[in-house]
């Protein structure tokens, strides 16, 4: 395959990057179609292997995907400029939203319109629990991870990390005996390289952070620091994790704000990981309004996609090395299976705070109880109907949130919400 242009890549790559709507899934597909079925820049092996291979790492995969495609056409430089016009359209979007947000976010017909864009999220997840499902779960222990992984966070509020750990650790214990394929492995001194640029353009925000003593900004970059380690499974299985940690924990948004910041990242193309850039402009912007807002922003947006590129232009050069790793192999399945769990706690505690306007407040255990006064019949109307667009009628992503909205906005001028 001869080497591409950069134009030809600019305008490839910012297509996709402008048509990344609908979260992973879609993104993936519409790379298929564009690197593999129209432009043939990758074979439909190599797609794959690489897609695997962004599967096992931490971070969103669809935008992974895409550096390591870049990576591939040409080098380090080529992956740059694939990632970074993946997030770039979106990351602009959410910004734009953000503020809009801080705004306007507590007038009552905008409230009312994120009611119907909330029932469309949880539609959408439960879509993503479903085509996940039917991938992943295809025996007796894939079924028992999930449902483990399911019971330990929903239940138990166990650690996200630890649910991943240890599902990855099942499945590699479960490897057969087939031996690895030998492959040629990379020098290890580009390796070495790679980790000590990009290790230090990630850390190196965080020290300044730390001696000039900017105590809140070096709070959130250590955070979304380790939220870009411990992302398996992409951003819909972190996404309780992440809840848990800044309305709970932290304190710097509330519940219902982590619902809107998920509705508005749905609106938007890129991965839809940058729901960490909206809370991030909420989360500054109350503790010191505009700037430091936009310093939070930005931190959040360095701290979450350096290491990205990190993972891929670490492991890519060794991915016809460890592609045929058995144990490797074994243990992506286990985490994949524990995903499917992940998510089903997370449409659950979707659901529940949609329908419920006061959840949490009692608890058995670590476990929420909705108090059923508090029931919404509205929300729960709406949630059927986004369901009814898209999973009986298969109208598109975009047109259901814009229904729904809709939908939200005449029930406030009717009254009824």
């Amino acid at each position: 395959m001869r080497e591409q242009s950069w134009s030809r890549l600019i305008q490839v790559f910012g297509r996709i990057g402008l048509l990344s709507f609908g979260g992973p899934a879609a993104q993936i597909a519409l790379m298929h179609d564009t690197l593999v079925s129209r432009e043939k820049w990758l074979t439909e092996d190599q797609y794959l292997r690489a897609l695997s291979l962004c599967m096992l790492l931490p971070g969103p995969e669809a935008m992974q995907l895409a550096t390591y495609a870049g990576w591939r056409l040409r080098g380090v430089a080529g992956g740059l400029l694939a990632g970074l016009l993946f997030v770039i359209p979106g990351a602009a979007v959410i910004l734009v939203l953000a503020l809009a947000y801080i705004r306007f976010g507590d007038i009552p017909m905008v409230q009312a319109a994120f009611l119907g864009i909330k029932a469309a999220v949880i539609v959408v997840v439960l879509q993503a629990l479903m085509r996940l499902g039917q991938k992943a779960l295809n025996g007796l222990i894939a079924w028992g991870l999930a449902g483990a992984a399911f019971v330990a966070l929903f239940v138990f509020g166990a650690p996200f990390p630890l649910v991943v750990i240890g599902a990855g650790l099942v499945g590699a214990l479960r490897a057969d005996g087939a031996a690895a394929v030998t492959n040629p492995a990379p020098v290890r001194t580009q390796t070495a390289r790679t980790i000590a640029v990009f290790g230090t353009l990630w850390l190196a925000p965080l020290v300044a952070l730390w001696l000039t003593a900017q105590s809140f900004l070096l709070e959130i970059g250590l955070f979304f620091s380790k939220l870009a380690v411990v992302t398996f499974g992409g951003a819909y299985a972190v996404l309780a994790y992440m809840t848990q940690q800044v309305v709970q924990d932290h304190g710097w948004i509330t519940t219902g704000q982590m619902i809107d910041a998920l509705g508005l990242a749905e609106t938007t193309p890129g991965p839809l990981i940058l729901v960490t850039e909206f809370v991030a402009l909420l989360a500054g912007y109350a503790q010191g309004g505009l700037t430091l807002a936009l310093a939070a922003g930005a931190l959040t947006l360095w701290v979450t996609f350096v290491p990205c590129f990190l993972w891929i232009f670490m492991a890519g050069p060794y991915l016809d090395h460890i592609a045929t790793r058995p144990r490797l192999s074994a243990a992506l399945q286990g985490i994949t299976a524990a995903v499917v769990g992940v998510i089903l706690n997370l449409s659950v505690w979707f659901a529940l705070h949609v329908v419920f306007a006061d959840v949490g407040t009692a608890k058995i255990g670590a476990l929420p109880v909705p108090d059923p006064s508090t029931l919404n019949p509205w929300a729960i109307g709406l949630t059927v109907a986004a369901g009814l667009l898209m999973l009986r009628l298969r109208v598109s992503l975009l047109a259901t949130l814009a229904i729904m909205a809709a939908s939200g906005c005449a029930l406030s001028l009717l009254g009824l919400v």
